[in-house]
Parts: C-alpha cells; structure tokens; sequence
C-alpha cells in the first residue's frame, strides 16, 4: 500500500534539518521572508544568491543569534523546533554552524576548546580519555595539513582566513554533527586553502551528515559538489536545481532569476 504524502513528509522531518515558511526580522526589518527548505541527512545543499539576499541571516537565525529576531515559522530538526532553544542545546542536538568570519577566543587554546566541547556532551561524571582524543584530533589535523602547533595556539587567534576555515573543518570532524550549516566557507580562501578546505568537507560527507552550504560563489562547488543547489533573492528560495544551476547562475548572474520572477533587476 502506496504511503500518503503526509506520511512521506514526516519521514523526511525526521531525518533533515527542515526549515517551514520561516521569517526573520532585525529590528523592524523583515530579512527573511516565508523560507521553506529540507536538507536530508546524506545529503548537501548549497545556497546562492546574491548580496543582501538573507544567506548569512539565515544561518545566524538557525544558530540562534540573539541579535536575529524569528517571528514565524520552525527549524526542526529530526522533527524537533529548535528555536526555543539556546545556541549550546541546539548544538547538542547536532547542530554545527561554521561563520563567515570565525570569532577568536583569547586565553582558550584549541585542544582545550575542543576537548571541553566534546566532555559537554559526555554524561555527568564522565570526560573524553586524553589519548583517545589527541590521537583523533592529530588524524584531523594531518587531513587538513595543520600544524601540530595549532593545538596549543588560541582558538583563531592571529590565524589567517585560511588557517580559520580549517580550523573550523578541525572543530567539524571532532564534533561529528548531524547538520552543518557553513557560511561562506571559501571567503578568505587561496586556491590551496580552498582545495584542502573542500578536501575536508568531502571527507566528512555521509549518510549520518546533512550540508547546507551558503555560498557567493560557484567555484567552490568544484570542489564541493552539491546535490541540489538554491537560489535564494530576498529573503525567500525562488528555485532550485542541480549542480547545473550554479553554473548557470556564474555565467548569466542573478538578473535572469529576477527576470523570470517578474521584478526588477538587481542594482
């Protein structure tokens, strides 16, 4: 007996990152207008659109940013709204946002930064054995062509744009999310950075992990090949396509889009 589509769409629910008609205001301003988007597990999605469209919004709204105000809508994941919930829970829920321009934490060296955030998620009582745990992060780190040195260096502090990405990457592959939402994971990038950056991500891709990737540009899903890819123009996901459409997009811009919308062209 063939399955109802509501049936078909609570399995979906409960294994992606599913964003319902979300809206998101900073201050009086409307950013995000009526987002729908399901991003399943085994799966990687790639976002672009141009400036001012609301991708970075998006995934500060998904994170939990106090800053970023959600006035309807749900961001479920495995069929659970995680928006009443703090940045930390939402992080224990499986949840890894990796920013545009990653904050430092002074005085908190990597290892330490990583090793406290996995004990978080330990039961009461019980921590990461030390062994254990610096051999996975040195298997990381060699992945990602990272000096041991970083270990002991302050979470992203006088770190370059590329050493920031990795380290990111580094904090990805010890946390093991369940969804990873990475924000302009190529801004800041040369070639090489990108390439090892990308190697990363790759490496990580699975079953158990769901990718939603925001990005300006297409060159770095040459690297990253997405599944599907969305065009998201003010505050909403006007279409949708396969990897063919970022390409499409590199050669003809946004105008088109807003063409066939029927609005007026980008500035």
């Amino acid at each position: 007996m063939r399955e109802s589509r509501g049936a078909q769409n609570d399995k979906i629910q409960m294994s992606s990152l599913s964003i319902k008609n979300l809206h998101v205001s900073i201050g009086d301003k409307e950013i995000i207008r009526g987002l729908t988007l399901d991003v399943p597990k085994g799966q990687v999605h790639a976002i672009m659109g141009p400036n001012g469209s609301g991708k970075s919004t998006l995934s500060k709204a998904i994170g939990g940013h106090p800053d970023y105000t959600v006035t309807a809508g749900e961001v479920l994941l495995d069929g659970e709204n995680i928006l009443g919930l703090e940045p930390d829970a939402r992080a224990r829920k499986g949840l890894f946002l990796a920013f545009q321009y990653p904050m430092e934490i002074p005085g908190v060296s990597n290892a330490n930064f990583l090793r406290a955030a996995l004990n978080a998620r330990q039961t009461e009582g019980e921590e990461v054995e030390a062994t254990e745990f610096y051999a996975q992060m040195y298997a990381e780190m060699d992945k990602l062509e990272m000096s041991r040195s970083f270990t002991a260096r302050s979470v992203n502090e006088g770190f370059s744009g590329g050493e920031k990405k990795r380290n990111e990457i580094l904090q990805m592959a010890m946390l093991k999310p369940a969804y990873a939402v990475l924000d302009e994971t190529d801004s800041g990038l040369d070639i090489d950075a990108l390439r090892i950056v990308s190697a990363g991500v790759n490496a990580l891709r699975g079953p158990q992990l769901g990718v939603l990737l925001i990005t300006h540009y297409q060159r770095l899903l040459d690297y990253i090949v997405p599944d599907v890819v969305h065009v998201m123009v003010e505050g909403r996901i006007v279409r949708s396509g396969s990897k063919e459409l970022a390409l499409e997009l590199e050669e003809r811009g946004y105008d088109f889009i807003k063409d066939e919308l029927g609005e007026p062209a980008l500035a």
